[in-house]
């Protein structure tokens, strides 16, 4: 596997200078995410096919061990706070289980018993969306996961470091991160870890833009839970609709902090209409917009 092999070029790195071997990490993290641009179009159709499955119900389901399995729990937090996403609609499969994420279970992931177990108390479906990542693409945990996601009709998403491997395999959207050696070789947390986040930023971020939680560019499904959040929904709505602070803060209040319906009422669209525009619409605001300006025509 090219990510445990040793680079010539760096087998006296701890005698370097530190600054040297500073500039050289970085280097390898630019040389990391640069690997992804081979991936855009797959990442892009496997952003497109899971948005479908999840404008259903669906649910996101991340599968991991050890340090891909942590970046992938970091990427899928963020989607709540940020995207308004159902916490109850994100499931972790870990090897070791959610413990793992603060303390070593280097055994687990070999458990392939376990990643069936878990993804069978979850009750996995066709409308699910599984992502699995392992950096050397034959951990058995993970590729358990993916076999037996893929079994019960799941979308199934594969993310490796290392090419020809059973995640990828195993994955109906195979989505290679070619980082290669390691300056640290077998140090995953490395060059092939930094290419794993961006990896799944890019797939999250484009699944939830597809699922209609973006618009104009604005994070119009963010959950508010703060005053920072509160003054930063308001600025969104006055943003999209050109009302004042205090049309904005009358607006968001009638719609329960909600921005996208309070994006409706600033318009003069009352609350009746508003829901149901939203509810016909799939809770996508640009095409709830659409459908009152094609209904006014």
């Amino acid at each position: 596997m090219s990510t445990e092999t040793v680079d010539t070029r760096f087998v006296e790195i701890d005698r370097w200078p530190t600054l040297l071997a500073v500039e050289a990490m970085l280097e390898g993290q630019l040389a990391a995410v640069a690997s992804l641009h081979s991936q855009l179009r797959n990442l892009a159709l496997a952003s497109e096919a899971a948005a479908e499955r999840l404008m259903l119900g669906g649910r996101l389901i991340y599968a991991g061990a050890g340090t891909s399995g942590r970046i992938a729990v970091q990427d899928g937090v963020e989607l709540s706070p940020t995207y308004g996403w159902p916490e109850e609609r994100l499931i972790y499969v870990l090897a070791g289980g959610i413990t793992a994420l603060s303390q070593s279970a280097e055994g687990a992931e070999d458990d392939e018993e376990d990643a069936v177990a878990q993804l069978e108390q979850v009750c996995v479906g066709t409308n699910d969306v599984m992502i699995g990542v392992a950096a050397s693409g034959r951990t058995p945990f993970t590729v358990s996961a993916l076999r037996y996601g893929r079994s019960r009709g799941a979308l199934t998403i594969g993310i490796s470091n290392n090419p020809g491997t059973p995640v990828l395999e195993h994955a109906e959207h195979p989505l290679l991160a070619d980082t290669g050696s390691e300056l640290i070789a077998g140090s995953t947390r490395m060059k092939a870890g930094t290419a794993q986040k961006a990896m799944m930023n890019l797939f999250s971020t484009a699944t939830m833009l597809r699922c209609g939680l973006v618009y104009r560019g604005l994070m119009v499904n963010m959950r508010v839970s703060n005053e920072k959040l509160s003054n930063r929904a308001r600025d969104i709505v006055k943003q999209l609709t050109g009302v004042d602070e205090e049309a904005a803060r009358e607006a968001m209040a009638k719609a329960g902090d909600e921005i996208k319906k309070a994006v409706l009422l600033a318009t003069g669209i009352d609350s009746a209409q508003a829901d149901k525009l939203l509810v016909d619409n799939h809770q996508n605001l640009r095409a709830a917009l659409d459908a009152h300006a094609n209904r006014r025509s």
